[in-house]
């Protein structure tokens, strides 16, 4: 199987603020059908990331997951959605990989070592589909298997706090 090899470094400054996901492999805990998919990284206390996932579930609702990260080397965090309470056991962490990225840190490609899990992220809720036809060979030079790739919606709204 080939490697997955992260980005050689990575500005976590640039990095931080909202992310469109343009799409994903599926997940067990996302909806398949989940629209409007956003990702938002703020730096948090003790240099953490602090990751506010949100997005429309199937019947419309909007729906917000929170997580942190810790970076653990260049191009790799490993981030956690359990409640603050049980992030201390161990295993709850996920490898959140950066594979590829823009130079003006407008595209990203993010993927997990053992290949289950991959997303292409951008700035803008739509992406040129040259741009991204280039990110997904890059994660099958890596190794990934786009068969079950999922393009979520992407219609311009957002779950804004007042929604939820």
């Amino acid at each position: 199987m080939t490697t997955v090899a992260p980005v050689e470094s990575l500005d976590l400054e640039r990095y931080l603020g909202l992310w469109y996901e343009i799409g994903r492999l599926p997940l067990k805990w996302e909806d398949p059908a989940a629209t409007c998919i956003t990702a938002e990284y703020r730096l948090g206390e003790d240099d953490a990331v602090e990751v506010d996932n949100r997005c429309f579930d199937e019947a419309g609702e909007p729906t917000q997951s929170l997580g942190r990260a810790t970076v653990v080397g260049p191009g790799r965090l490993k981030v956690t959605f359990l409640p603050a309470a049980l992030r201390w056991l161990p295993f709850t962490q996920g490898d959140y990989w950066v594979l590829k990225i823009a130079g003006d840190y407008s595209v990203s490609l993010v993927g997990t070592p053992d290949h289950k899990n991959l997303w292409l992220l951008a700035r803008e809720p739509e992406l040129d589909e040259a741009v991204a036809s280039d990110y997904l060979d890059e994660a099958r030079r890596q190794g990934f298997s786009l068969e079950a790739w999922i393009a979520p919606v992407q219609d311009g709204r957002r779950v804004t706090d007042d929604l939820l």
